[in-house]
């Protein structure tokens, strides 16, 4: 499942970043995601805006095109 396939309020844990850019997943890991971080997707923006997730109580924006490329698992 994708990061961008998630609907409001799921919580799902990551695990594969692999597939973005070097730049992209440095800026995730300097935020404090990487595979194995547990996020809740709060919203999705109109329009093809980002995503806003939560992670250790910190909201931040992901782009969408980059929410597509952000492989994540819900729990059972």
């Amino acid at each position: 499942m994708l990061l961008s396939q998630l609907k409001k309020g799921e919580k799902a844990k990551i695990v594969d970043l692999s597939s973005l850019t070097e730049t992209v997943r440095r800026r995730l890991l300097d935020l404090g995601i990487s595979e194995g971080s547990e996020v809740c997707l709060q919203c999705k923006m109109p329009f093809k805006g980002p995503c806003m997730v939560e992670n250790c109580g910190q909201s931040l924006g992901i782009r969408l095109q980059d929410a597509f490329h952000i492989k994540v698992e819900k729990p059972c």
